[in-house]
């Protein structure tokens, strides 16, 4: 019980990291789409009229 860790457990601990890392990056990017989309759709509806306006003919160009 000198604490020590096996070049086994090391391993096996940095795969699963890596995994856990890899798992995570690519469940979050729904999440983070949805947001976007949420802070877009807010950012929409409090335009002024002449932002709106200004913002429609940018993008008919």
């Amino acid at each position: 019980m000198g604490g020590q860790l096996s070049p086994i457990g090391l391993l096996l601990m940095l795969v699963g990291a890596a995994i856990s890392f890899a798992l995570g990056r690519y469940l979050s990017r729904g999440w983070r789409a949805k947001r976007q989309q949420k802070q877009q759709a807010a950012k929409l509806a409090s335009e002024t009229r002449q932002q709106r306006r200004a913002r429609e003919r940018r993008e008919r160009k």
